[in-house]
Order: structure tokens, then C-alpha cells, then sequence
């Protein structure tokens, strides 16, 4: 399960014959490990928002557990065990979280937005406008939109159509009366 980092530091410290006081593995710890993984996987998945820190967190549960495997009396409540493991060293990880927050005088308020600035209003006002446009005879529309929304002046509007300034005046001007007497801006203003 794990390897010595140094293993000639390992092996001048203990020979060979010689016996840990300590077992290195627990052939019985792995067995669990992969019989459970990927229950306990969802269970940390639950925990974090990330997968990589649920896996993050699983492991140092089964670090916790492998440390104190001998001391656990009952290994039919292995679950239970490393779900408390889970769940305490996630709420380790959420208490040590830095938190950016100053005290202040006075709390922070946004401006009030102006009465006429609500977006569903502003979203039906562009609705029928569109709509509106789109009733204009489609030389008309396309200098109306040339004009107003790509902000073309007269004369880069006329340049654009190929007309010249004059017939992009009265052709703007009868298009904006159209749109003036239109009944379903009328609703609008």
C-alpha cells in the first residue's frame, strides 16, 4: 500500500530479519477501500461542489481511517465511520475558509433604479418597436435601421443604399411618421 521514500534510509534503519513493531499494511483496509470507493465517493461528492476536491476529501478520510484501523473495534461500522471522518474533515475545511468581510459604518445600498428603467418594460418597448419597423416598406426599413441603429449619418447612409442624401431624408422622415402613428407604439409611450 504505501512505499518507504527513501528505501536505503528504510532498509539501514531496519534489517532485513528484523521485524516492525508496527504492520505496514492492511490487506484488510484495501479490501474495503475497494469494495466501498465508490460509495463513499458519492457521499463526498454530496459534501463538495467539485469532484476533485470530493476525492480530495475521500482520501484524507481513508487516511484517517487507515491511522486509526487497529483502534476501531467493530469494522461492520466501517461506513459510518468514514462518513463521520468525511463529514468532520469537511466541516475542518469550511471553518478554516478565509472570509473577506470588513465592518462598516454604514451598509453598502444600491441606487434605486429609476421608475422607467424596468427591463420588462424596456424589453416590450424594443418588442414592438421591432415589430413596428418591420410593417415599413423594406427600403424604408433598411434606412431607418442604417440611421438609427447602426448610428450611419445621412450621408453614410446614402452612400451605403447608393441614394443620394435627399431621398434618405424624406424617406427617414415618412418612415418615422409611420412609426409615430403606429398603434401599437401608441400603447407603449
Amino acid at each position: 500500500m504505501t512505499t518507504p521514500v527513501c528505501t536505503s534510509a528504510s532498509t539501514a534503519a531496519a534489517p532485513a530479519t528484523q521485524t516492525r513493531p508496527y504492520p505496514t499494511s492492511y490487506p484488510t483496509f484495501a479490501s474495503y477501500v475497494k469494495a466501498r470507493q465508490p460509495v463513499l465517493l458519492r457521499t463526498a461528492r454530496s459534501l463538495t461542489a467539485n469532484p476533485s476536491d470530493a476525492e480530495d476529501l475521500l482520501q484524507t478520510a481513508l487516511t484517517k481511517t487507515y491511522v486509526a484501523w487497529e483502534r476501531i473495534e467493530d469494522h461492520r461500522a466501517l461506513d459510518g465511520y468514514v462518513r463521520r471522518a468525511l463529514l468532520n474533515t469537511r466541516t475542518s475545511q469550511w471553518r478554516k475558509r478565509k472570509v473577506d468581510e470588513f465592518a462598516c459604518d454604514e451598509l453598502p445600498e444600491p441606487e434605486p433604479a429609476p421608475a422607467g428603467d424596468d427591463p420588462a418594460e424596456q424589453q416590450a418597448l424594443h418588442d414592438a418597436m421591432w415589430q413596428a419597423i418591420m410593417k415599413l416598406p423594406a427600403r424604408q426599413r433598411a434606412m431607418v435601421v442604417l440611421r438609427y441603429y447602426e448610428d450611419l449619418s445621412e450621408v453614410q447612409t446614402a452612400e451605403v443604399l447608393g441614394v443620394s442624401v435627399g431621398t434618405v431624408k424624406s424617406a427617414v422622415s415618412r418612415a418615422l411618421g409611420k412609426l409615430r402613428e403606429d398603434p401599437e407604439l401608441v400603447l407603449v409611450r
